[in-house]
């Protein structure tokens, strides 16, 4: 069964790992499914039927963006709120249709990983910054992974940086 990649990424002709992780993804179509919400969404108008839809017809789905800001893009935020809804997702006897899905976030950090380790100076970890996703699947009974961070990329955008994110992105993917 394929994977579903459902990418939130605001400016992806700019990105540099998110841009190359789709590009590897793309090589593999018998693997994986890139939904671009951004690309196929440009105004942000969501066709939260057509969305849910698709998240039926998948078992694992993992949700790649560039964490900024300690969240996720707006457009993720207006995705979670519009599809994931009372009556589909949780709430009714027709409900929980995420239920028993594998879901995991794949995410694009801009600094160092110390910068997100506890510490003196610093008091949270991504994994715990990432919490309300977390419950958000809980509570609609999927089964939620822990995520794939990637750390670094303002620091080291180098070539060789970005393309040692692509196995390690790959193995976390065929881990689910």
């Amino acid at each position: 069964m394929k994977t579903l990649i459902i990418v939130t990424h605001p400016d992806i002709t700019s990105s540099v790992v998110n841009k190359r992780w789709i590009e590897e993804l793309n090589k593999y179509p018998d693997k994986y499914v890139v939904h671009q919400l951004y690309k196929v969404y440009p105004d942000e108008r969501i066709d939260a039927l057509a969305e849910q839809k698709l998240v039926e017809q998948y078992d694992k789905i993992v949700f790649q963006f560039p964490y900024y800001w300690f969240n996720c893009p707006p457009l993720f935020k207006k995705w979670l709120d519009e599809v994931m809804t009372y009556g589909w997702a949780y709430g009714s006897k027709s409900g929980y249709k995420m239920s028993g899905k594998k879901i995991a976030l794949a995410i694009s950090v801009g600094v160092d990983e110390r910068e997100y380790s506890r510490s003196e100076k610093y008091k949270y970890t991504v994994e715990e910054l990432t919490r309300p996703f977390e419950l958000s699947f809980e509570y609609v009974k999927a089964d939620y992974h822990p995520l794939f961070a990637y750390y670094g990329i303002e620091l080291n955008s180098s070539k060789e940086w970005i393309e040692r994110s692509v196995p390690l992105y790959l193995d976390f993917l065929d881990s689910l």
